[in-house]
């Protein structure tokens, strides 16, 4: 089992990802590519392409895929767990308070 710093520097580097990508998953695979193999060297050129075409071939957004599958690659369950987390939570944080804004201006009669 890895230290609590790597999953923390697991989890962020997924999040930072998610979160300032925009153009959805296929966007994000060159962007992983540079994170998880020329900034932390995490995992190897191949095994990118590995995780791509896994990716590409399971059911779900490419972008959870492939942090799943890198964070699995490199940490195991708990590695996968915080990846996927990562890239998850930036989106469910601005659907969450988009919410907030959207139901007062439902109420609206003119709406």
């Amino acid at each position: 089992m890895k230290d609590r710093g790597f999953y923390a520097k697991l989890f962020f580097s997924t999040f930072y990802l998610s979160a300032f990508t925009f153009g959805g998953g296929y966007a994000m695979i060159p962007l992983i590519q540079r994170e998880t193999v020329e900034t932390h060297g995490w995992v190897t050129e191949e095994d990118v392409l590995n995780i791509i075409a896994v990716a590409e071939s399971t059911p779900g957004p490419i972008a959870i895929n492939s942090a799943t599958f890198v964070g699995y690659k490199v940490a195991g369950f708990w590695g996968s767990l915080c990846a996927t987390l990562g890239v998850v939570l930036p989106s469910f944080i601005v659907i969450s308070i988009l919410s907030f804004f959207l139901e007062p201006f439902k109420q609206l009669k003119l709406v």
